[in-house]
């Protein structure tokens, strides 16, 4: 059982939504829903499974439906159709008294624009969901020091929001969604708002997080670098319907329309392309006996780590693994396939 499960969800903005949803469900077009209806369809008819400990990024442009998909999954938003799954749990079924206590306890949220208490402190601020749980004052201000110390703001447990950087600011928000100590954290644009380095600062430090915490990570973004950073798995959505779900590889690689080969054009493969993927297995590999130049890499190392180390074109790749045995090796075709745009 995967730890969310989204299932066929409609989601149709309007005066009338049922009305309108058997012409979705029939096929018609976002354009065409709008033109003859007024609604607006927002997501038309998704499934997604996300894993328990992984990181699951949804992209797409604006308007694609992706920060509509993540509000599903906390019922900030209720379908028009389907249902949303969290640890076999249906919360459709929920009552307000038990969706509330899912809200508290099992699931955090954090905002592009960070939404912090301007009247409170950074610990005030951090120790505020561990507030509304009912977590007496001496452990609020201890677990909310351990996240203050986590994201590296110790020392500023005493300032406001105001007197904080934007990057410090979204590091409180962070801090305050990890202080709850829930499994699952959405992430709605959570870095967009931040300076290109300040930014990268941030998905440096959720991936050093997350490799710690395992934590179920939904994140939103409209940024391929960034998806491709932070993402187990990544879901392409483009006017409200899902067009592609797979690894950063997979997506790379075999893109599935021309709407995700526009996203992956101009990506350098280098980046997110490790040795192992593109590597021929050691026992079918015929060029073994060849005298000629050798590396050894990692096999999970990424091409850009070591191309610059291939000298001359009849250099050899050995992959290992971290016991150091030749799993495989890579050759200059493998290296022109996988370089190669598509």
């Amino acid at each position: 059982m995967s730890k969310i499960e989204i299932n066929n969800i409609y989601k149709i903005f309007g005066n009338n939504p049922q009305s309108v949803l058997p012409m979705v469900q029939d096929g018609a077009s976002k354009e065409e829903v709008l033109e003859k209806t007024g609604h607006t369809v927002g997501l038309d008819n998704v499934s997604v499974k996300i894993e328990e400990g992984e990181t699951f990024v949804c992209m797409g442009l604006s308007g694609s439906g992706k920060s509509t998909l993540i509000r599903h999954i906390n019922r900030l938003i209720d379908p028009t159709s389907g249902d949303v799954l969290v640890d076999g749990l249906n919360i459709m079924n929920c009552d307000p008294k038990q969706l509330i206590d899912f809200r508290r306890h099992s699931i955090s949220m954090v905002f592009q624009r960070f939404g912090l208490f301007p009247h409170k402190t950074v610990m005030q601020n951090v120790g505020y969901g561990l507030e509304v749980q009912g977590i007496n004052k001496d452990e609020i201000n201890t677990r909310a020091m351990e996240k203050i110390e986590a994201v590296g703001l110790n020392g500023f447990e005493n300032q406001y929001p105001s007197q904080l950087s934007g990057g410090m600011q979204q590091r409180v928000g962070l801090a305050r969604a990890l202080a709850t100590n829930t499994d699952i954290m959405l992430m709605d644009e959570a870095f967009s708002a931040l300076d290109p380095l300040i930014r990268s600062d941030m998905q440096k430090q959720l991936i050093d997080l997350q490799a710690e915490l395992k934590k179920t990570i939904v994140f939103i973004t409209h940024d391929l670098d960034e998806s491709l950073r932070l993402g187990d798995h990544i879901a392409i959505l483009n006017a409200g319907k899902l067009v592609q779900v797979g690894t950063p590889v997979e997506i790379i690689m075999n893109p599935a329309d021309e709407y995700v080969k526009a996203f992956v054009k101009d990506v350098n493969r280098a980046k997110v392309v490790k040795a192992k993927i593109i590597m021929t297995p050691s026992n079918q590999f015929k060029g073994k006996d060849k005298s000629n130049n050798r590396i050894k890499v990692g096999e999970d190392q990424f091409l850009e780590e070591f191309l610059s180390k291939i000298v001359c074109s009849d250099t050899t790749v050995e992959v290992v693994d971290k016991k150091g045995d030749i799993k495989g090796y890579i050759t200059n075709k493998e290296l022109e396939t996988s370089l190669v745009k598509s």
